[in-house]
């Protein structure tokens, strides 16, 4: 299978399982607010927000994994490989026991730091004991993801997250109607990934075909894996500080229900920003290989096709939820969360500007270099959490909101672009033309026809939602086909054939 053949097997297969993942959340949460109410809600995002910090104690392995098993596959060394994945599942083996006593002694304390309802403590402690034990089991099991990624294997990945997603929803669903409530929600929730853990671990024993045993359980490659690792976990503690702090700082400065009203906005972020991740995943591996190889022609290549990617994909979701965010929010939870679209704005623009460059952190974790982007998002993160602790009680979640925004921007306007184009010896003038003036352009036409079907027909339910996404998505869609068939390579090529077969 070729390269590009590959590659757009990935894109495809990650758009397909995401596509199935916003829908069944999009469709699932308001379905799980309504019969949890607004208090459980945030309770469940509160638990799940806390053990969410156990992705910190993954010390950047899983990172070091995809790199170096792209790297050692493309060099053909399977004695290194077989070194790799063994130290790894024992280092992740003793991180998930060692994770087990916190856990415990957690469940006891969650209420002394937060506003819990009284009628929820015991639910609270159970959850988060259920959650926080099924995410250190987590680690050991979550190896096989890595090999995937690193072998580009994420078709694997996506079609078993399609039917597992698929049946928690639908067990969730038949609970939720049953009469069970937040306890069973989190069970059926943190289940399922195991499962499937399970599953894509055989999948990459039967593609690596590498030995397993204590003699492959290796200094050399622990400190390997350390070294590339430590730079990750940087990375990992700022994600945490920038992304995943909002939910403890609401729950402890305000109340559980306030995160209800937060999340519903940042939500619609989160989903728009996982369509473009899901997109740029598979440029990490890509970019390893051809670091490898010392081919800087192709590194260039990507750096700028998978941001105008990224752009081309995140600009027109950006445009969607601005014109008509009110009404996404209205149509999905109700008119009574319509307050949450100025988190929503908030949040938003930095956030389309950031993810527009998703392609380059993929970049710089391939190529090794990702240092200076860790000791960046680092600072960027503990800004985050000072801002909002500093604007949560004046200014409520907006307050909140303003402050993940503002370091956010700094990060993606100052300090990104300029590195990544001293990296590949590029001109940041000539990255931002090539990379974002055509979707930029083709989005105008997209913006004035949704706000002319806001006008005539402003959405409050789904079908007329439906409707004028449809026209604003046509109007787009006929210029990104434009784009493809008079300035894309591949695009020019099928031209070619296509006039070549009528002539």
């Amino acid at each position: 299978m070729s390269l590009k053949t590959r590659a757009l097997k990935n894109v495809a297969s990650s758009w397909g399982g995401l596509a199935v993942n916003i829908s069944v959340g999009f469709f699932l949460s308001p379905f799980i607010l309504h019969h949890l109410g607004d208090d459980a809600f945030g309770l469940w995002i509160l638990i799940f927000s806390l053990t969410g910090y156990y992705g910190i104690f993954d010390f950047g392995i899983r990172s070091s994994l995809i790199h170096y098993v792209s790297r050692f596959q493309a060099t053909g060394d399977k004695e290194q490989l077989a070194r790799l994945v063994n130290t790894s599942l024992f280092s992740y083996s003793c991180l998930g026991l060692i994770l087990l006593g916190p856990t415990a002694l957690g469940s006891f304390y969650v209420d002394r730091f937060f506003h819990i309802p009284l009628g929820f403590l015991t639910d609270a402690r159970i959850l988060f004991l259920v959650v926080g034990s099924s995410l250190a089991l987590g680690f050991p099991l979550g190896i096989s993801g890595g090999i995937l990624e690193g072998l580009q294997r994420f078709y694997l990945m996506d079609w078993t997250n399609v039917v597992a997603t698929l049946i928690r929803a639908a067990l969730i669903v038949l609970a939720l109607r049953r009469g069970f409530g937040l306890l069973v929600v989190g069970v059926i929730t943190v289940s399922l990934p195991l499962l499937v853990s399970v599953i894509r671990a055989l999948f990459a024993h039967r593609l690596l075909d590498i030995p397993y045993g204590w003699r492959y359980v290796d200094r050399k490659a622990f400190k390997q894996v350390a070294n590339y690792g430590s730079v990750t976990f940087m990375i990992i503690v700022a994600a945490r500080l920038r992304f995943k702090t909002d939910a403890v700082i609401i729950g402890t400065f305000l109340s559980a229900a306030a995160i209800t009203h937060f999340s519903i906005g940042a939500r619609l972020v989160d989903y728009a920003g996982e369509v473009v991740s899901s997109l740029a995943q598979i440029f990490t591996p890509m970019s390893s290989h051809f670091h490898a190889i010392g081919d800087y022609a192709r590194l260039r290549q990507i750096f700028v096709s998978g941001n105008r990617a990224c752009a081309l994909v995140m600009f027109p979701m950006t445009v969607v939820l601005v014109v008509m965010g009110r009404s996404v929010i209205e149509a999905w939870v109700g008119p009574r969360y319509v307050s949450s679209y100025i988190v929503l704005l908030i949040l938003l623009i930095p956030a389309t500007i950031y993810q527009a460059q998703t392609t380059s952190n993929r970049i710089l974790f391939g190529m090794s270099l990702h240092k200076s982007l860790a000791i960046v998002v680092l600072i960027e993160g503990a800004a985050n959490v000072v801002l909002s602790i500093a604007l949560v009680r004046p200014l409520g979640v907006v307050g909140d909101a303003i402050g993940t925004a503002i370091p956010l921007l700094c990060t993606a306007l100052f300090f990104l672009p300029r590195h990544m184009c001293r990296q590949l010896g590029i001109p940041v003038w000539r990255f931002v033309w090539e990379a974002y003036f055509y979707p930029t352009l083709l989005c105008i036409p997209m913006i004035l026809a949704l706000i002319l079907m806001q006008r005539s027909f402003y959405a409050h339910r789904y079908p007329q939602l439906l409707l004028n996404l449809l026209v604003g998505g046509a109007v787009y869609a006929a210029g990104a086909l434009w784009f493809f068939l008079a300035r894309e390579p591949m695009g020019l090529q099928l031209r070619r054939r296509v006039a070549s077969y009528f002539a």
